[in-house]
């Protein structure tokens, strides 16, 4: 496997300041209760380039985004920041999941609660928030509660309060599985800024059509295992990995864990 950092496409543009990138993961597995989830897996994530995780349902995607965005620790490996702000990796990441959780506030309190807790002045809060809500179509929404809002909505203001915190990578966790296609189209233009104004997106995505629209390298993982890593357009061509054909053939959709399921008290942490 070669774990070699993908360059950029050509039509990228200028990537931010390095702080915490690029991130490296050595030799990496989380267990559960003696079930091995992530298996020794080796991987680094460079500049510039928008990385999808493909596999099918269970094969750890949403398990890989939470240990490097440290919200897990790894059983052995190590997971590194090698910018020369390292030391302080959560202030310059952000992490959009699946099913957001939101303040029950108006939409413009959860956009600045985020920027408060980084230490925000007030008139450079109220710069951030109004140009995020012109950028992601929010503003005629500023005062409504986030309940009130629908699915699609709710999401994009995930995304928006995430973008607010101008992070140099942001982990996205299929942040529009939920979503009917206007609404997933819409986050995809707002996917797309966002990448344009340089920030690192690493997401997953069940969904091969957008990873196909988004995508500029591709990472395919199967039963906790980096099968294969491909710029994407070679990748949807031809993967090089006989399970890799399968699932871009639709073939290979979930794997069974009928005999690992997991003990109760894990289970709010079994993810895919």
């Amino acid at each position: 496997m070669d774990n070699a950092q993908i360059p950029a496409a050509p039509d990228r543009p200028a990537i931010k300041s390095a702080c915490i990138l690029p991130l490296e993961l050595k030799n990496v597995s989380y267990e559960i209760a003696g079930m091995r989830l992530i298996k020794d897996l080796n991987v680094s994530f460079g500049y510039g380039s928008l990385t999808v995780i493909l596999g099918p349902n269970g094969a750890g995607k949403s398990l890989l985004l939470r240990l490097c965005h440290g919200l897990i620790e790894p059983s052995a490996g190590t997971v590194c920041w090698n910018g020369p702000k390292a030391a302080t990796p959560r202030a310059y990441q952000a992490m959009v999941f699946q099913r957001p959780v939101m303040l029950r506030r108006p939409v413009l309190a959860n956009l600045s609660h985020g920027l408060k807790c980084r230490g925000i002045k007030k008139a450079e809060r109220i710069r951030t928030i109004e140009e995020i809500l012109h950028q992601t179509g929010l503003m005629r929404l500023a005062k409504v509660p986030a309940r009130l809002l629908s699915v699609g909505e709710q999401q994009r203001l995930a995304v928006a309060r995430a973008w607010s915190l101008d992070p140099e990578v942001l982990f996205m966790d299929e942040p529009t599985a939920a979503l009917d296609p206007a609404a997933t189209h819409s986050l995809e233009e707002i996917i797309d800024a966002i990448t344009k104004s340089g920030t690192k997106i690493i997401m997953s995505t069940q969904d091969l059509g957008q990873a196909k629209r988004l995508a500029d390298d591709v990472l395919f993982i199967y039963r906790g295992r980096l099968l294969e890593r491909s710029d994407a357009k070679p990748f949807f061509r031809q993967p090089k990995n006989d399970l890799a054909q399968s699932f871009i053939r639709g073939e290979l959709l979930w794997w069974n864990r009928q005999e690992l399921k997991p003990p109760e008290q894990f289970k709010d942490r079994w993810q895919n």
